[in-house]
């Protein structure tokens, strides 16, 4: 089940800390948003240091269709009318600023392309309409198109150019070959400043909690205001050839980009502890439009997903002055890790970003989102069944497709040996 990306590439290694060191800015987690953080800190002259638990990008970054855009579904209509014309064009501007820096990093990789990107819908060409609109409003040259290179039909389709797709791992080893990167090294606890590993502690002045979901648990409320979402992807050979990239609008459609002679269908998508279509809806999609492909890789990946679509990137909560976190980006991991090192960095450096009021993860927490989250995390709570989960004690579901044991509050999952697949849960399952 391991994606693409591994496939002929040679793995960037870092040494286990061993022993006690000193740094201004900790940074936990070694993903794609760990590792640009930690670039521009030491670009803005930042003394940092990044804890991995066990190999750079060997999670969610490792299993990214990569796909580098502004256009995030539907979302410039939606803050438009949630929280107004201001706010979108701000997240356009950040989302959009965050695109333009990573492709001057990139256009020296390979595997780096330029291309256009669309949000397309089978049923409702109204919605379409309205994003472009809202786009076009806020000075994005969106367009209104009917014919794509799908397979199939559309209502209509919103079409915005340049933007890139490339190969998340070569991005990542390319940016962090320089860095001061400790694999390995699990961060047990954290005590204020101090951070206590199985070889040793890392003290620093400022922290950054870059592990997809945040793992602290009394501070900012993650385990309420976020869940997480499954979704699959199959890589097809001999399958026509898609130039640019798609992704339909609903939350369970599908996903298209090709990366070199393999198409990347993604799809099938849930809310980690219930049921989807998985892999056999991609299948069936297959054999429906791409009859004579063959299947070369099949992967999963897990999504943050925020209670208004919006990432939470700064302070950790009220409370922590020099604790910082960057997560729930959506299913737009690339051009939000960007972001968080964009805002973070000048956080960090003492400057106002005019981008940090928008994704504040102390922003108001009344969405209706928020009953959901609560709602599934009472239910799981009281369903006297085993196995539990280690992080806040919700009722485990299993995964017959995946051979794994999911948790439907917060998006946890271990093997069925009770190893740990994905946080926030820091302990294995009880045997």
């Amino acid at each position: 089940m391991k994606s693409i990306w591994n496939s002929n590439i040679k793995e960037l290694k870092f040494n286990q800390l061993q022993g006690d060191i000193k740094t201004d800015v900790l940074i936990i987690g070694g993903g794609m948003c760990g590792i640009i953080c930690a670039y521009m800190l030491k670009n803005a002259g930042v003394d940092c240091v990044l804890a991995e638990a066990d190999k750079i990008c060997a999670g969610i970054s490792n299993s990214t269709t990569a796909k580098i855009t502004f256009q995030h579904g539907l979302i410039y209509d939606k803050i438009t009318n949630k929280y107004g014309t201001e706010k979108a064009y701000l997240y356009y501007d950040s989302q959009r600023e965050a695109l333009e820096k990573i492709k001057s990093i990139a256009s020296e990789i390979d595997d780096f392309q330029i291309c256009n990107s669309y949000v397309y819908s089978l049923k409702d060409r109204g919605v379409i309409e309205r994003e472009v609109e809202a786009l076009n409003k806020i000075g994005c040259s969106a367009e209104f198109c009917e014919k794509t290179e799908l397979p199939f039909g559309v209502k209509g389709a919103v079409k915005v150019s340049d933007q890139a797709k490339l190969h998340p791992l070569k991005f990542a080893y390319a940016i962090a070959k320089d860095l001061k990167i400790y694999e390995n090294t699990k961060i047990l606890e954290l005590k204020k400043q101090t951070a206590i590993t199985t070889n040793g502690r890392i003290f620093a002045k400022k922290v950054i909690v870059a592990t997809h979901f945040p793992f602290i648990n009394k501070h900012g409320g993650y385990f309420l205001k976020m869940y997480q979402h499954r979704s699959y992807v199959i890589a097809l050979k001999n399958a026509e050839n898609i130039k640019d990239m798609y992704v339909d609008e609903a939350k369970d459609g599908l996903s298209f980009r090709s990366h070199k002679d393999l198409l990347l269908l993604g799809g099938g998508s849930h809310r980690t502890g219930s049921v989807g279509g998985g892999w056999e809806e991609l299948r069936k999609v297959k054999e429906k439009y791409y009859p004579y492909s063959r299947e070369e890789k099949f992967w999963a990946t897990q999504d943050c997903m925020t209670l208004d679509s919006i990432p939470y990137i700064g302070r950790y909560s009220k409370a922590t002055q020099d604790l910082y976190v960057a997560t729930g980006f959506n299913k737009w991991g690339m051009t939000s890790s960007m972001v968080s090192a964009m805002i973070l960095t000048d956080m960090i450096c003492g400057r106002k970003n005019k981008y940090e009021d928008v994704y504040s993860p102390s922003r108001t927490v009344f969405h209706t989102q928020l009953a959901v989250n609560a709602f599934e995390s009472a239910k799981n709570l009281l369903t006297p069944t085993t196995p539990r989960c280690p992080h806040m004690g919700c009722a485990l579901k299993y995964n017959k497709e995946e051979h794994s044991w999911d948790c439907p509050c917060h998006g946890s999952r271990f093997e069925e040996n009770g190893n740990i697949i994905n946080n926030p849960a820091t302990d294995d399952m009880k045997k």
